[in-house]
């Protein structure tokens, strides 16, 4: 009697082999000493032959974390994104300052995402989508220009969600999130930036816009693994 394991899906099922008492038939005799016939040899030491390895068995607590970790990427963050990237939008002309009386145009142009992946107990993403801007104030009377840069942060928080599916949920940006630097052209052009409050204003709608296309129907569809209906498509039920 020997002992023989069998892999049902990943986890071993051990079972007894007993002796065959059938009597074999006419010319067919098992040879004695219960030994082999010549060719058939049991690897030393009770070794599979090369090539055969038993895989590692992880806990379904494990293999959860683990799907987690490699389904959710840096890459797949980013291509979910890549409509946001190389957009250039037009802010304009806005009314600011004492009275409305400045003017306030901006042609805004966006840069390839850059993305940083935390694993902790959630897995959460900073987004950082860089800016670069070409201000002009209009005075009536003259049209004072600013170079300016930026960026806006976006946090991502990856969640498991019912029946089985995978949500990355976005924190639309405030006005506050929004970074920018801007490059004034001499003492004037500085003062009439800070009394027009033209940072505030930029930022402002800088955040309504990256707020308005991250709930477009494309980043959202991309922000969503629908892991139950993928299954279904390889393995139908």
């Amino acid at each position: 009697m020997r002992s023989c394991h069998v892999f049902a899906g990943r986890t071993p099922v051990t079972y007894v082999a007993m002796p065959n008492d059938e009597q074999k038939p006419d010319g067919e005799q098992t040879p004695s000493g219960g030994q082999k016939p010549r060719g058939e040899q049991t690897p030393r030491g009770g070794q599979k032959p090369s090539g055969e390895q038993t895989p590692e068995q992880l806990s379904y607590e494990k293999f959860g974390r683990r799907f987690f970790e490699i389904a959710v990427t840096e890459n797949r963050i980013g291509a979910a994104f890549t409509p946001l990237a190389g957009e250039d939008f037009e802010i304009g002309p806005l009314a600011t300052g004492p009275g409305g009386m400045v003017k306030v145009q901006a042609n805004v142009s966006m840069g390839r995402p850059v993305i940083t992946r935390y694993v902790n107990e959630l897995i959460t993403f900073k987004v950082r989508l860089p800016l670069s801007i070409n201000l002009v104030v209009d005075l009536r009377v003259d049209r004072l220009r600013y170079d300016v840069t930026g960026v806006v942060p976006l946090d991502l928080t990856v969640r498991a969600v019912e029946p089985l599916s995978i949500h990355i949920d976005v924190d639309t940006p405030r006005p506050r999130d929004v970074q920018v630097g801007v490059a004034s052209h001499g003492a004037r052009a500085e003062m009439v930036r800070f009394v027009a409050q033209v940072d505030d204003e930029i930022k402002r709608v800088i955040a309504k816009h990256v707020a308005q296309q991250v709930r477009t129907p494309e980043i959202r569809r991309a922000c969503v693994i629908d892991v139950a209906g993928e299954l279904d498509k390889v393995m139908p039920t």
